[in-house]
């Protein structure tokens, strides 16, 4: 009887708000929920961050493809944006123009034979795939997230469990009062991890899709710039 009643005033006792389902829960499962809320706290800041650049680039490279198709001088728009590239598809125009003018001071009128096409070809390729990995930065951050979250929620959610069955144990009573709480607090790890997957998988999705779309626009820029410096080329020899 003395037991029983124990265990109700203890079921009285237990706070099931998040906050005191933190406050009690097993140290182990406290670090498991910290992790947890950091990493979606980070996956957020990414997100923005992606958001942001990738918003910031787009308008960049439309503001510079319209000076670029305007007919305007080249030279003119590489001492412009090009010597000194703020965004990436001004670094790939200047990565192009930069090697186009190194060869044409070395190979003089013999730019068909001279491989410059080749070396232009490469700068821009580079260039590209230097600029996409620093706008792809953090992007394995969010797949391991998404990936990871759920199944470190669930750790903390079976050692939880595995504490609570070890204080009924010890208590010698499986009263809903007293297994209650400490299962509340083990399921709240596994509700945490997937607070952090969730938003995780679906922004790397969306950001993945958009990332390869703006590489996709790069790699257009470059194969057309390329075409209009080989033509300049067979006209000059």
């Amino acid at each position: 009887m003395d037991r029983a009643i124990s265990a109700v005033n203890l079921g009285a006792a237990s706070d099931l708000s998040i906050w005191g389902l933190f406050v009690q829960a097993d140290i182990v499962v406290k670090l498991v929920m910290l992790l947890l809320l950091a990493a979606s706290v980070w996956v957020w800041a990414i997100v923005f961050e992606k958001v942001t650049s990738l918003r910031r680039a787009n308008r960049a490279a439309d503001g510079f493809e319209d000076r670029f198709w305007s007919g305007g001088s080249l030279d003119d728009l590489y001492e412009e944006e090009g010597a000194k590239p703020q965004h990436p598809i001004a670094a790939v125009f200047g990565a192009a123009m930069g090697e186009w003018r190194r060869s044409l001071r070395a190979a003089g009128a013999d730019l068909v034979h001279s491989g410059v096409r080749d070396r232009v070809e490469r700068a821009m390729a580079v260039t590209t795939q230097r600029e996409m990995e620093r706008m792809e930065r953090w992007m394995v951050f969010l797949a391991s997230v998404g990936a990871t979250a759920p199944f470190v929620g669930l750790f903390g959610t079976v050692w939880g469990i595995m504490h609570s069955f070890a204080a009924i144990a010890s208590m010698h009573n499986t009263n809903l009062a007293v297994v209650a709480p400490g299962i509340a607090e083990a399921l709240f790890a596994t509700a945490i991890g997937l607070v952090a997957a969730i938003p995780a998988v679906l922004a790397y999705n969306k950001l993945a899709s958009d990332l390869a779309r703006f590489a996709g626009r790069l790699e257009g820029f470059a194969t057309e710039f390329g075409a209009i410096l080989s033509r300049q080329g067979e006209e000059r020899a």
